[in-house]
């Protein structure tokens, strides 16, 4: 298994979220080798942390990797009282926030790290990151290179066990097993959903709605499931962090929400596994605007939020956060050669803005260039970069 970008303190408990075969598990058998390792996956271990949590956690010793904790929130209960009283220290991980989150923060706020660990990012099998992907620029011939894996990005993702595959036929079985367990039948039990075919309706229009406004009312008619279900699921969905959400942009911090949200998949392998064929344009968003959440969750782009802006006259910017009094605006598109039409919104919203801003246009092709203090950066830099 190759390293993974994301640091973890070995002197502090802490609890790591990401969706299921994100790599927590390897992650910290990987750098706690010597830790004693219990998941609560397994029954008899589950069973035992229900009946006994205080017992099943002095059992574990002094170090110890606790798995899937989200089975059994009130065990942080117990983990509080040995970090505490016997400076014990505990990794956990979580695939849901189910629950689990509410809990962690009452008991164990202070005494651990919360983390997140998203799917791999592009290039992130290939060794650490090597550069600034918006402020250093790549070589021509480092570019055309990554550009050269894109399309096996866009396709089939980042889940550790898909990049260790070589051959296209095992990726798609590994995701088509994904896609039948972890994404949801796993995801059913955890969260007392029975209505496989609703799950499935709702990740297809999900799938086919990447890009626009989320309207639940329209899932749940097209679903054919009620409106409070199809919004169940869709939190569901969230909570397990297999999708995440970009809300409407606005000047004033407490009109950022009142638009509605987008929703976009933490991995394009996820779109892969449920056999949807989107046009080059929904996969190219999602997987660009996936890398930079995957990103932001690591820490290497320090902004608590995502948002996406929609002018009154309809011009819209796929990406927008503020980091360090500075507003950053993102266009993503899918051609080679970029026309003045693909600027305007990008010109449009630095001029309305009022505030220090940098605006950028990523897009296929593989020269950086600049116009209205507009930068044209190639999709490619995002590999390895940071």
């Amino acid at each position: 298994m190759f390293t993974r970008w994301i640091s973890v303190d070995d002197t502090k408990s802490s609890l790591i979220i990401g969706p299921r075969r994100s790599g927590k598990t390897t992650l910290l058998k990987t750098r706690f080798p010597d830790y004693t390792y219990a998941t609560l996956d397994d029954l008899d271990y589950l069973d035992w942390a229900k009946k006994d949590p205080k017992g099943f956690i002095i059992e574990l010793g002094k170090k110890a990797i606790i798995d899937e904790i989200q089975r059994l929130p009130l065990l942080t209960v117990a983990v509080k009282y040995a970090i505490d009283n016997e400076n014990c220290i505990f990794h956990m991980t979580g695939s849901s926030s189910i629950g689990l989150l509410d809990s962690a923060s009452d008991t164990l706020a202070g005494r651990i790290n919360l983390l997140s660990l998203p799917p791999a990012c592009w290039g992130e099998n290939a060794g650490k990151p090597d550069h600034f992907f918006l402020t250093e620029k790549l070589g021509p011939i480092k570019i055309k290179d990554y550009q050269r894996t894109l399309n096996d990005a866009l396709t089939y993702g980042h889940f550790p066990e898909v990049l260790e595959q070589t051959d296209v036929s095992d990726r798609e079985a590994v995701l088509n097993n994904y896609k039948n367990t972890y994404f949801t039948r796993d995801l059913m039990q955890l969260s007392n959903i029975e209505n496989l075919d609703g799950l499935l309706a709702i990740f297809n229009h999900l799938s086919r709605s990447l890009g626009s406004h989320l309207e639940v009312s329209n899932f749940a008619r097209e679903a054919g499931i009620s409106y409070p279900t199809a919004k169940k699921y869709l939190n569901v969905l969230a909570q397990s962090q297999l999708t995440f959400k970009l809300f409407g942009y606005q000047y004033g911090p407490a009109k950022r929400y009142l638009k509605a949200a987008k929703t976009y998949f933490c991995d394009n392998g996820i779109i892969q596994s449920l056999n949807v064929r989107l046009n080059e344009g929904q996969l190219l968003e999602n997987f660009v605007i996936a890398e930079f959440e995957k990103r932001r969750k690591l820490g290497f782009i320090n902004t608590d939020q995502f948002y996406y802006y929609k002018s009154a006259g309809g011009r819209e910017i796929d990406l927008v956060f503020e980091l360090n009094g500075c507003v950053y605006a993102f266009e993503i598109k899918s051609t080679r050669n970029p026309a003045t039409r693909d600027l305007r919104a990008l010109k449009e919203f630095g001029k309305q803005l009022k505030r220090p801003a940098k605006l950028f246009l990523l897009y296929l092709g593989d020269e950086y260039e600049a116009e209205d203090n507009i930068h044209l950066i190639p999709i490619a830099a995002l590999f390895k970069g940071v």
